[in-house]
């Protein structure tokens, strides 16, 4: 469900209420219930959906037929504020994501969808993870992952994510740039059903220009974790320039990006696709989805939500799960 105080509430009303979602999979939110008719009351969604306790899930799942709410009661609906960041909310959607994680590799959900936390708020609940990314990649032990964003206009993977701009150049090495750029082509056979064409941005500007900029960054790990991704058969071309790697010719042409930041490949992916944008974890024993924005905390509780990203990430989950 997400920061209970932020528009993650809304979006999942919304998700229940889906009848095309519910011909695909049996939607199940993680979440409190009495935050759930709290909001439903305010913005006229309307919130009918079995909920089940925590407590009581591990029995009554078995017969479980129709979409439902595992409810924790651990927030005071009526003490929220909406919009506003709260340690108590912090601590919630964290619980909401573990519970999640750890149904995920009980192999009790086919998939976990996540609805946006608020990391200040998470943070100040004496969780310091950047982001949902990182938690999981963690819980699940993972040998290696990466972040996908994806949508029908552009598909972006990144070496690095939630870190400084400053930080980014010592994290880039080889090994790694090579494990997302394997992780990213398997991820779109599986999603394109075909042998995807994969563009490699480089670090600095003109892509170094031979050395000119940066540290020989490309030189050093870029050039050669493509080289070993091509002699493996992966088609692959790069590095490009980042200012122009992502032209409307080449995206046409092109079925993943490997940036090698975060501004690099979301400014892209949310100048072209904001509201349809779907962000995965890719390299997880649990199939990991995610709407690509964050709390909103200006329209919280407001019913003015685009569910649609939750929606779309729901339905790659359940596409990804029958491959």
């Amino acid at each position: 469900m997400g920061d209970p105080a932020g528009i993650g509430p809304e979006i999942c009303l919304h998700l229940l209420n889906n009848t095309e979602i519910r011909n695909q999979c049996m939607p199940i939110v993680f979440g409190t219930a009495a935050v759930l008719r709290t909001v439903s009351d305010a913005i006229g969604i309307p919130f009918t959906a079995r909920v089940i306790r925590h407590e009581d899930w591990g029995r009554e799942r078995i017969c479980l037929n129709e979409p439902c709410v595992m409810d924790f009661d651990c927030i005071d609906a009526e003490a929220l504020v909406p919009g506003q960041v709260d340690a108590r909310c912090g601590e919630a959607a964290f619980r909401y994501v573990i519970a999640s994680i750890e149904a995920g590799l009980a192999g009790e959900v086919d998939a976990v969808s996540t609805a946006p936390l608020n990391k200040e708020a998470m943070h100040a609940a004496g969780h310091t993870f950047p982001g949902h990314t990182e938690i999981f990649a963690q819980r699940t032990q993972a040998d290696r992952s990466c972040m996908m964003l994806t949508s029908d206009e552009l598909t972006c993977s990144f070496v690095t994510v939630h870190v400084g701009l400053c930080d980014v150049p010592g994290l880039i090495t080889m090994q790694r740039v090579r494990d997302v750029i394997e992780l990213t082509t398997d991820a779109m056979r599986r999603i394109r059903e075909c042998e995807p064409k994969i563009v490699v941005c480089g670090l600095n500007p003109h892509a170094g220009e031979n050395g000119l900029f940066g540290h020989r960054e490309e030189e050093r790990f870029i050039i050669p974790a493509i080289e070993v991704a091509r002699f493996s058969g992966i088609n692959i071309e790069g590095p490009l320039p980042p200012d122009t790697a992502f032209l409307a010719w080449r995206r046409e042409k092109t079925d993943a990006f490997i940036c090698m930041y975060h501004d690099q490949g979301h400014i892209p992916l949310k100048a072209l696709a904001f509201d349809s944008a779907i962000n995965t974890t890719l390299g997880l024993p649990v199939i990991r989805t995610s709407v690509d924005h964050g709390t909103a905390f200006d329209i919280a509780w407001q019913g003015k939500a685009n569910p649609n990203s939750l929606i779309e990430a729901v339905r790659l989950a359940a596409r990804m799960c029958a491959k």
